[in-house]
């Protein structure tokens, strides 16, 4: 970024002409969204709509996850300028990417915040676009995947996280960030045999038949290995990936709302999600960031990277597939 751009530059997610372009704006100043893209409600020929959901009801430990999209939005900012590192795509050029903005719901209302969330994601899906949402307790999957599966049939489900979230709860209408993909799978939303779980490092009695590579898997047999073993398992199935942010270790991740030590560090991460090129997937989320617990904002750091990430995953996949 040049100082002439930055003089010229600012509020390109109000001021740019289409969905397409890299900003050069100050990135302490300018009107805030997801890698400066252009806010829109009009999602007509838009490509992937990134949007808020900023909910959080009663995690493990501590509260906050409802502040993670503003966050994570606020410290991408220092990623719109340039392209993402490590693909042979450029999203922000190549594909229509709109900032969608949040959910809104009525916070005391806590039982219609479900169907809330399934009809702001199939309106997304209905106008032709995908769906990459900023969390938000990890809850709001359940109901997302509610939505994916009316468009596109059960899926696979590439989960990364400390925690299985499949602890029994026959309760349907419960809203339980640690019991979702117990109801996922009782539902039929995904494929357990088709479906797997990164960085595990809690005790669950029964993983619901989903694949689990726990986090010392991954320290030992390293990266490539997991990425060999998530395709095979996977294959060709079109998937929805889900990333809680505390699949990272507290050192890289410390603003959750449960942390847990021994997890991936931000590298590992980002290269098992880079080397996943070619997954079949068709949206995702990253949830679970905890910002008033993180003073630095490392959380929020790595959160925009993990979306950065998901968003190229989804314009790979569907640049290969058109």
């Amino acid at each position: 970024m040049a100082l002439t751009d930055a003089a010229n530059d600012v509020d390109n997610a109000l001021t740019r002409d289409g969905f397409r372009g890299h900003s050069f704006e100050n990135a302490f100043g300018g009107a805030l969204s997801f890698l400066r893209r252009t806010y829109s409600k009009d999602l007509t020929g838009v490509d992937l709509a990134v949007t808020g959901i900023p909910f959080d009801q009663a995690v493990t430990h501590r509260p906050g996850t409802r502040l993670g999209p503003r966050a994570i939005r606020e410290v991408s900012t220092l990623q719109a300028c340039d392209p993402p590192y490590g693909w042979d795509i450029d999203p922000m050029l190549d594909f229509n990417i709109a900032d969608y903005g949040d959910l809104a719901f009525d916070y005391a209302d806590i039982p219609a915040f479900p169907k809330a969330v399934t009809n702001h994601i199939s309106g997304i899906l209905d106008a032709g676009a995908g769906s990459l949402c900023l969390g938000g307790d990890h809850y709001i999957t359940f109901p997302i995947l509610r939505a994916y599966v009316k468009k596109f049939g059960p899926l696979s489900l590439l989960q990364f996280d400390a925690h299985s979230d499949t602890w029994p709860d026959d309760d349907m209408t419960r809203v339980d960030h640690g019991t979702m993909f117990y109801k996922a799978v009782k539902e039929g939303l995904i494929v357990p045999e088709r479906s797997v779980q990164v960085g595990i490092r809690t005790v669950c009695e029964d993983y619901m038949g989903v694949n689990v590579i726990d986090a010392r898997e991954v320290h030992e047999s390293g990266t490539a290995a997991v990425v060999k073993k998530i395709k095979s398992i996977i294959g060709d199935h079109q998937t929805y990936l889900t990333f809680d942010i505390d699949c990272l270790d507290p050192a890289f991740a410390p603003g959750t709302g449960t942390p847990v030590s021994g997890g991936l560090s931000s590298a590992q991460a980002l290269h098992i999600l880079r080397d996943l090129k070619g997954l079949n997937m068709v949206g995702g989320d990253v949830v679970e960031v905890s910002p008033p617990f993180d003073v630095g904002n490392a959380t929020a750091v790595a959160g925009a990277h993990v979306a950065t990430e998901l968003m190229c995953l989804y314009c790979y996949n569907k640049r290969e597939r058109a």
